[in-house]
């Protein structure tokens, strides 16, 4: 069975460190629920688990478990938003 998933876009808070590499710390939905990112493992370009996006992943530790965290950049050279996080959930069907 091929599952389908959907892309949530969220909200992040995230720091740059000395570096410049962007961490996420947290991840609030729409609706206002708040989680701590307690870890990041991984960090790489990468498709989304569909295939049908791209950006960068993020592999997280939220409450022990690990999960996927994307970052669409922006294209264009004088846009003034550059990027957005969303996250894949899996359609009910």
């Amino acid at each position: 069975m091929i599952q389908h998933y959907r892309k949530v876009y969220v909200k992040v808070n995230s720091d740059f460190d000395a570096t410049g590499y962007m961490v996420p710390r947290t991840i609030t939905w729409a609706d206002g629920r708040t989680f701590e990112i307690e870890a990041v493992r991984d960090f790489r370009p990468a498709s989304t688990l569909s295939g049908h996006h791209g950006g960068d992943c993020y592999t997280i530790v939220i409450h022990g478990e690990e999960r996927y965290l994307f970052f669409e950049k922006t294209s264009g050279m004088f846009s003034s938003r550059f990027g957005r996080w969303f996250v894949e959930q899996p359609m009910a069907g």
